[in-house]
Formats: C-alpha cells, structure tokens, sequence
C-alpha cells in the first residue's frame, strides 16, 4: 500500500520563474540517471528481492524517499514554470511565441502539453524509459547498480548547481546533493555486507560453476589498443579483488578464429543473398506450397 502525505520532504522554492532553467532541471528529474529512474529501479529491486529482512527494507525506504525527490523536482519544475514569459523579447522572434521559446531554450510541451507543469522526460523532451532501470534479482549486482546510479545521478545535479544563481533552487539541488553521498556511501556498505554475509559474492553471479568458464583467460587483461599505458594498472599485475587469481598482461591479442560462413535466412524473410534472386524466389514459393518451417 502506498500512502501520500502532501509535504515536501524539503522545500523547494525558486526564488523567481525561469522556464529555460526549468528546461535544464527536467534532466534529473526524467533523464537515464533522474529522480523517476531511480525510484522505480529501487521499486522494482524490493518487489523481485528474494531475501526478507534488512536488505528489502532498505530498499523499500530509498524507493520511497527517491518518490518524493520526484515531486521536490517537479515542484520546483512547476514553480519555475509559473508567470514565466513564452517568448523573449528580440523584435525578430518576438510574433511568434513558439520560436521565440525556442531560440530562448524552453521547452514548449511545458507550455503546449503540461500547461506550465513537469513533464516525465529528460532535457531534450525524450519520454522517460523503462529502458533505464536495471532490477535483476542479484542483490549484489544491482546494489553495484545502484551507486553508479547515485554517482552519476550527483554528477548532474552538482552541474545544475553551477547553471544557476537562483538561491531557492540551489538551497534544493544542495540537499539531493547531500542526500546522494548518503546514497552513495549506503550502497557501497550493502554490496560489502552482503559478500561480508556471504549472500553474494565476486565474480557475480557467485553461484555459477566457476569451473565452467574457459578460467586460463578469467583474469587476462588483454591489450586490445595502441595505448601503451594499460600494463601500468593494478588489473594487469597482482591479486584479483575475488581472491581467486593473479591479474596477467597480454601486450597483444592472440591470433582469432576464422569467422563462419554467412548465414542462409528463410527465403521468405528476403534478405539479400548469394544465391540468384530466381532462386531464393522459388525457395521461397516451394515452402510456402509445403509449408516447411
């Protein structure tokens, strides 16, 4: 169950309208590393969690928290919007409000679509995806997930921090800041807890038959470019971090195999073959009269 209580977390309140900044915010909001994705990947990370205790109910609480980050962002969005001018003031653009908006850097669906609200896209007006989110059932994996996220999350938000001078919105974007390096940091603490427990481990997967791969290139950093650098690394030289290896250096990648002969499609399906095209046409007609699979 779900419950909403109508206040904010923290406030969020720009100091004046500014709908090309709005613009801009709507990047951490509906963008790959916004708001939006990192609610639903901590949603949809507690809902497949196999394991009850401490883990899920981490889960659930950051899930619920990053929802209200959402409607801070959108908030904010919705403020910057209010009694924000649709075009700008030069004579060459100025009868026509939508070029105007435009050339002025806003986003018209704010106008056109929203009505001057937030929207679930990013910057550029690319609808939230689905797509972004990553909830694979590996606690382990998905807690390593988790701090890329915030990491680059904090990245953006840090360089919003610096497009503006508005003091309301930089007193917001200065408290998700502080709210990611405690993300960050509790990621990081629950991928180690959980190798510390024993639940998972590295190489992750941890379950699967270690034997199975091809092990003699498990730990081979294998110098695919010019660069010259690459050997200097402690992956080229040293312990593994799984404890199960030592880190070699190959200069050069070792001779490949030949690759296999081009694939032979359905005729049906017309792709462009060897074979003559009277060819491939009656292929396709003999199997369509013997409705071959």
């Amino acid at each position: 169950m779900f419950f909403h209580r109508q206040e904010l977390q923290f406030k969020a309140t720009p100091d004046k309208p500014d709908a090309v900044y709005a613009r801009k915010l709507q990047e951490v909001l509906g963008g790959q590393y916004g708001e939006i994705t990192v609610a639903m990947q901590y949603g949809f990370q507690s809902w497949n969690t196999h394991l009850p205790g401490k883990y899920r109910d981490l889960l659930y609480g950051i899930g619920a928290e990053e929802f209200g980050h959402v409607e801070m962002l959108a908030t904010m969005i919705a403020q910057l919007l209010e009694k924000a001018p649709i075009g700008i003031t030069e004579e060459a653009v100025q009868n026509d409000p939508t070029i105007a908006a435009v050339v002025g850097g806003t986003d018209v669906q704010h106008a056109i679509v929203a009505g001057a609200g937030a929207r679930p896209v990013d910057s550029n007006g690319n609808p939230w995806s689905a797509g972004y989110i990553t909830a694979s059932g590996n606690l382990l994996a998905d807690f390593q997930a988790n701090a890329n996220a915030e990491m680059q999350g904090r990245v953006q938000v840090a360089r919003l921090y610096h497009m503006t001078d508005d003091s309301g919105v930089r007193d917001m974007l200065a408290f998700l800041l502080a709210r990611d390096t405690m993300h960050q940091n509790q990621w990081i603490a629950a991928a180690r807890e959980l190798q510390e427990e024993g639940f998972e481990g590295i190489p992750t997967p941890s379950n699967f038959p270690i034997e199975q791969e091809h092990r003699e290139v498990s730990y081979q950093y294998i110098n695919f470019s010019n660069g010259t650098d690459a050997d200097k690394g402690s992956w080229a030289s040293g312990p593994t971090p799984d404890g199960l290896g030592e880190f070699t250096y190959v200069a050069e990648p070792p001779a490949g195999v030949p690759m296999p002969p081009p694939t032979q499609p359905d005729p049906r399906l017309y792709g462009t073959t060897a074979k003559p095209n009277p060819v491939e046409k009656a292929a396709g007609k003999l199997k369509d009269t013997f409705k071959s699979e």
